[in-house]
């Protein structure tokens, strides 16, 4: 069975977790999450209020990571998914998640990001000349990181699909499992 790692740490977007994760194995792929450390994760919500200039933050669910980014052996898996929250702002830290994003590049897998994730995929150096969506707050990160901002609900530029969040899921996940299934189909 094909693997599909997640890349998330604390403070990651409950639902940009749980949602590629849920939907991944009901398409019949193993799927593994990775995170800094090897721990139960704390996940947060964020929320749009009516009057507030951004989203609102909230405890989300807890969940396990798999194993620490630091065990990972990106050949194991066809595709990685990173979602957002406030996650990727500290896991862009990592030399393991840099080096981990960057195999996935070099191979042209499929790469599944969305929301706050472009924050993380600059600092592994891998978004110069993309066209990639994003939380549209993000839109100046992603031009000084030398990608191009879509304000839409699924852009898909060779390997990679991008969404702007959450509330994108079905047309993200639409995308990413249709680039998925033609690198590495479920036998």
């Amino acid at each position: 069975m094909p693997k599909v790692l997640i890349l998330t740490g604390d403070a990651g977007e409950s639902l940009e977790v749980l949602y590629p994760y849920q939907r991944l194995l009901e398409e019949g792929y193993e799927v593994h999450i990775a995170a800094p450390k090897k721990k139960r994760l704390q996940f947060v919500v964020h929320d749009f209020v009516e009057g507030f200039d951004t989203y609102t933050e909230k405890p989300g669910y807890t969940w396990p990571a798999d194993l620490a980014f630091s065990e990972v052996n990106p050949a194991d898996y066809v595709a990685v998914v990173i979602p957002g929250g406030r996650a990727p702002e500290y896991i862009r830290n990592d030399p393991d998640f840099v080096r981990i994003v960057r195999h996935f590049f070099d191979e042209d897998a499929p790469v599944g990001q969305l929301c706050h994730a472009p924050l993380a995929l600059a600092a592994a150096g891998v978004l110069q000349g993309r066209r990639s969506a994003a939380y549209p707050a993000l839109a100046p990160d992603l031009k000084a990181a030398g990608a191009h901002f879509e304000d839409s609900a699924a852009v898909v530029d060779g390997n990679m699909v991008s969404a702007r969040a959450w509330p994108d899921h079905p047309s993200w996940m639409r995308e990413f499992i249709r680039v998925l299934r033609k690198k590495a189909p479920v036998a």
